[in-house]
């Protein structure tokens, strides 16, 4: 598999996911035009993931069946249409369905990752993985960013604008550079779904690994959900544009995903996964004692970014060693869950900043760590119970 090759899914994937975050450092001042709460306009990042598990559980399969270039081309032209509803949207219902349609069809990373693990060699597989999950971390905390200084600058509804017209670009390279890949599978679409419940039911590793996904996503979900909401009183009193900029302390995770992806190589997910998991349970607990300090939430973001690619990177390489012929499916099932996750983080988080501030948002977060805990001793003996 050609460098170049593995360059360009990374920076696809990445633009790709970014459509997903664009929203979180523009919550406030979206519940500000839309004269809503900030409970209200959380259903905005949630429906958001919760479109994007759909997408992923209803369309991502298909990767299994057809020409993976074109579905990943249509999704992404799709992906555009949907942003261009967001930026000309007039209420919080209109944006509400806006983001359910960004998130369902912002699904092009995730066939794009079981397409680079196969096209490459097993035994460099977590390798390239950890470099196209690199690209989409990137991508993740770049839109923050970003996001952050064009709603400050430019009023939040531009960055959809320009979110739409950097996805239709994307679709333009994936159609020019991407190889055509076609599945020999010739399963029809409803038995491909069903399959995939039978998949579920007869692999312990993807039940557990989907579960310390999507609790691991989950108080991801809850940090990044509120964080404009704590950063907006004191003793910082920041508006958006700083908010996103929190998004950059997270690129030392981003860059140490190719390195995780080595790691898992030489030595297996199980060990790396359960350094994500304390990594990520010791952010919150930062968050909690020195949150208040900038240099505590900095570092606490940084802990956070890290522990969760970790932790994703590991779940992956987890499920890609697999049988190669039901890799979109096994990506479906995880990443749906993945996302649900998400969307539950989400609201947990909002309700909880809204009922006890961020002393809420961080144990609603250690709640979910202690449950990825769970789910790793639970995977331990799933494995030994079936060995």
């Amino acid at each position: 598999m050609r460098a170049s090759l593995v360059w360009m899914m990374a920076i696809a994937s990445g633009a790709s996911v970014a459509n997903l975050y664009y929203n979180q450092p523009l919550l406030a001042k979206i519940a500000d035009q839309f004269g809503v709460s900030a409970a209200e306009v959380g259903a905005i990042p949630m429906l958001t993931q919760v479109g994007y598990a759909i997408g992923v559980l209803l369309i991502v399969p298909l990767g299994d069946r057809l020409e993976r270039r074109r579905l990943i081309v249509t999704m992404t032209i799709c992906s555009a249409i949907a942003l261009l509803m967001g930026a000309v949207a007039t209420n919080l219902v209109w944006m509400s369905v806006a983001s359910f349609a960004i998130g369902m069809s912002a699904v092009s990373a995730q066939i794009l990752v079981p397409f680079a693990a196969q096209l490459c060699e097993p035994a460099q597989r977590g390798k390239v993985v950890g470099m196209v999950m690199s690209g989409l971390f990137v991508g993740i905390l770049v839109a923050r960013t970003v996001s952050g200084f064009v709603g400050q600058q430019f009023g939040w509804y531009t960055m959809y604008w320009i979110g739409s017209g950097v996805t239709i670009l994307l679709a333009i390279v994936l159609s020019k550079q991407l190889p055509r890949y076609q599945s020999s599978l010739k399963m029809a679409y409803p038995a491909l779904l069903r399959s995939m419940v039978e998949l579920l039911k007869q692999e312990p590793a993807l039940q557990a690994t989907s579960w310390i996904g999507a609790m691991s996503f989950g108080a991801f979900s809850v940090f990044w959900s509120t964080l404009v909401f704590f950063l907006a009183q004191p003793p910082y009193q920041y508006g958006s544009g700083i908010a996103g900029l929190f998004g950059l302390t997270g690129i030392v995770g981003a860059l140490a995903a190719p390195i995780v992806g080595k790691i898992v190589d030489h030595r297996s997910p199980s060990f790396t996964v359960k350094l994500g998991i304390l990594i990520t349970t010791t952010s919150f607990l930062v968050f909690w004692m020195f949150g208040k300090q900038l240099l505590g939430l900095i570092f606490g973001v940084i802990l956070l970014d890290l522990g969760v690619q970790t932790t994703q990177i590991s779940n992956q390489a987890t499920i890609y060693r697999l049988p190669d012929e039901f890799h979109s499916r096994l990506n479906a099932i995880y990443i749906t869950l993945y996302f649900v996750g998400g969307a539950l983080g989400s609201y947990l988080g909002t309700s909880a900043w809204n009922r006890a501030q961020w002393g809420g948002v961080c144990a609603i977060g250690l709640t979910m760590m202690i449950s990825a805990w769970f789910g790793l001793f639970w995977r331990q003996q799933r494995l030994k119970n079936v060995a």
